[in-house]
């Protein structure tokens, strides 16, 4: 039998929500993670993120935010902090329904401002959304140049081999 922990879905949630609903962005609580896990995971299967097991999640759900309509989780980013003067833009989906519409911009624009605020200068994302990260002014660099992120996450990844992502930092003002 497999164990609900670790069998991501693979098809997104249904939503209940009005196509024009309005969204709200705020911090991520702890009933948001199962809904975090089925958005994440979804896009996960279709291999454009990496998956979350709800351990996970539920040890760093501080470091969401979500995106929230009629009551219902859209969307999430996260900021995970790597070291003195580096943290990572991890976990960024949006519901297909709701994509288009600015929010994956609005999830990730609080976590600039957390970010300062912790004193931390410099944001990192390993993404295949280059265009994305590019309009909120992330930049493309060498792999090698992000030895934090290669000596905590990458060298246990199952992607280590043949990683498609594309690593791309933002200095913030």
């Amino acid at each position: 039998m497999t164990s609900p922990l670790y069998a991501p879905p693979v098809s997104l949630p249904v939503l209940h929500i009005r196509p024009d609903a309005a969204v709200t962005i705020r911090r991520a609580r702890v009933g948001d993670v199962p809904r975090l896990y089925e958005i994440i995971n979804y896009y996960a299967a279709r291999g454009d993120m990496l998956p979350k097991t709800l351990d996970q999640l539920y040890n760093r759900v501080r470091n969401f935010n979500v995106a929230e309509a009629d009551g219902e989780v859209i969307g999430c980013a996260a900021l995970h902090i790597t070291w003195a003067d580096l943290a990572e833009v991890v976990s960024v989906a949006v519901h297909p329904s709701f994509q288009g519409r600015g929010i994956g911009r609005r999830l990730i624009e609080p976590l600039f401002t957390e970010a300062l605020e912790l004193g931390i200068p410099t944001l990192f994302t390993l993404t295949l959304q280059v265009g994305f990260f590019s309009s909120l002014g992330f930049r493309e660099i060498p792999k090698l140049r992000l030895p934090h992120k290669i000596w905590q996450d990458c060298a246990t990844c199952f992607k280590q081999d043949r990683c498609d992502e594309v690593a791309m930092i933002r200095q913030l003002p």
